[in-house]
């Protein structure tokens, strides 16, 4: 596997959140109303216009997709800072999946499959950095750049977890999460090592990939 995956690149990091314009509501000046012999009229305040609340959208497709997206995000900032799974976990569900934070709101996750890879990816870590090194070959996975790390441990997990979700599902959404991220030969080296530890930890899927009888939820 060549150098240019190693830590020595840094990644074009993308804001993981859609920006939706919020409707802005400008205050009208209304001016003192004076009478001879009067006192000032002081004008009723306009009550404060509340904003709904953002609502689920998408499809599940997009929704699991979002999830895998944000659970990247989790496990990097979990191993930058060395914070806690589950303390990450908390911030991401309540201020960034489907929320409104400083104007940007988030895109609409699968809370539960996001936890899921984030607490997997974890803790089975020790499962999962073999398996990952045995599908690099000649690369170290230490050695790996830490965006690609947390990809890589996401999608072997989803692969080695097991679920209704197709290998090539899977693999197909970590290609685009990695796109997001770089702009080099990266998402073909996350698609290479992806597939390489579907065929360890699924082999009888992709044996019957020709068969069409893989599964086909994303």
């Amino acid at each position: 596997m060549p150098d240019d995956f190693s830590v020595g690149r840094r990644a074009r990091l993308p804001h993981l959140s859609l920006l939706s314009d919020s409707p802005s509501f400008l205050a009208k000046s209304v001016p003192d109303i004076m009478a001879p012999r009067k006192k000032v009229t002081t004008p009723t305040p306009t009550p404060e216009v509340k904003l709904p609340t953002p609502k689920r959208a998408g499809s599940a497709k997009a929704r699991r997709s979002a999830a895998r997206l944000n659970a990247v995000q989790a496990l990097y900032q979990i191993e930058l800072t060395e914070s806690s799974p589950e303390v990450i976990i908390t911030e991401y569900a309540n201020f960034r999946l489907g929320q409104e934070l400083d104007g940007d709101r988030y895109v609409s996750a699968d809370g539960e499959l996001f936890a899921a890879i984030v607490r997997g990816a974890t803790s089975r870590q020790h499962e999962i950095d073999p398996v990952l090194s045995q599908a690099l070959d000649r690369q170290h996975l230490d050695r790996l750049e830490l965006l690609l790390r947390a990809i890589l441990r996401a999608g072997a997990w989803e692969l080695l977890a097991g679920g209704d979700t197709a290998a090539r599902i899977v693999i197909n959404d970590y290609i685009d999460v990695a796109h997001g991220f770089f702009a080099g030969r990266e998402p073909g080296m996350i698609n290479g090592v992806l597939d390489k530890v579907a065929r360890i930890v699924r082999p009888d899927e992709l044996a019957s990939r020709a068969s069409g009888t893989e599964g086909a939820q994303g």
